[in-house]
């Protein structure tokens, strides 16, 4: 597919046609700033599709003032039997992990498909964009804090720094943080949690080479593409332990096997259908329910 025909395509599914949209040319300089520093940064991700897709920053910036972005994409119009599922997709919590920022850039050519396109969609390719402009690029932001043990979960006054001392025994790429949700970019992603409602989390890390998963229910996939599951469990502060444990919201985890080199574009591909296999035959629900797949229950 020719580059302008997918950016058309990507364009026509995003609700950016109202006053209330439309973007101001501060927006759209900051937009291009941010997506020319990321093609820059990363050769897999295309600066030109960047700038042209609705990207917006939240009213949150970085540590160092750089802006966090995201896109919604709304399901296509029509006569849907079944309830749009609601998909939060993340990628570079931890900066050093280069290739689970540049899969979500590829999968964005992926939302053309009828299967993605009966789905509601926030899409956070670069949740800790300080962590991935240091020099080299790191784990932490730039506070030194570790965004995946810095959400605000019940257990975290009680457990978060006795664990980060006693069994990371004080590892600075694992440090918590002072408090809980202490990062604006923790805060940014938690309150667009809370705004978006997600019927399901993907989590997008590296390089483990497994597929990991936390919540009660629906049963998780047992593969997506050639990450097999192997649940690793919560730690303190987790967004697997905030999404799935404490707001009841499942996640996966996906962790890619490298964090410098990408996938395959056909195993790419493969991950991207097994999820959204797994979407379709878990968190579907018929419109006449009037409950939505995945709501929270506290």
């Amino acid at each position: 597919m020719g580059l302008r025909r997918l950016i058309a395509i990507v364009l026509c599914l995003c609700v950016t046609a109202t006053a209330e949209t439309l973007d101001s040319a501060v927006e759209k300089k900051q937009r291009a700033e941010w997506c020319e520093a990321l093609g820059k940064r990363l050769k897999s991700v295309d600066a030109r599709l960047c700038q042209s897709l609705p990207f917006r920053a939240g009213t949150l910036r970085s540590v160092q003032g750089r802006p966090l972005m995201a896109l919604e994409v709304a399901p296509a119009a029509g006569k849907n039997a079944a309830r749009p599922v609601r998909i939060l997709l993340a990628g570079g919590l931890h900066g050093d992990e280069l290739t689970s920022i540049s899969i979500v850039f590829c999968w964005l050519a992926f939302l053309e498909t009828p299967a993605a396109r009966a789905h509601h969609w926030y899409i956070a390719p670069l949740v800790n964009p300080d962590g991935l402009f240091a020099r080299p690029s790191r784990r932490t932001n730039s506070n030194g804090v570790d965004l995946n043990r810095n959400f605000p979960t019940p257990d975290w006054a009680d457990k978060a720094q006795d664990y980060w001392q006693r069994r990371t025994q004080k590892d600075p790429r694992r440090f918590p943080g002072k408090t809980a949700m202490s990062e604006p970019e923790t805060r940014w992603l938690t309150e667009a949690i809370e705004a978006f409602k997600p019927d399901v989390i993907v989590s997008v890390h590296a390089p483990y080479g497994i597929l990991d998963y936390d919540g009660a229910s629906p049963p998780p996939p047992r593969r997506l593409g050639l990450l097999n599951l192997k649940p690793l469990g919560v730690y303190p502060g987790s967004l697997g332990n905030y999404g799935g444990v404490f707001k009841d919201i499942p996640v996966i985890t996906i962790e890619l096997a490298n964090a410098g080199t990408m996938p395959r574009k056909e195993e790419q591909h493969q991950m991207w259908n097994d999820m959204l296999d797994w979407i379709d035959a878990r968190l579907v629900q018929p419109r006449h329910t009037g409950k939505s797949p995945g709501a929270q229950r506290n």
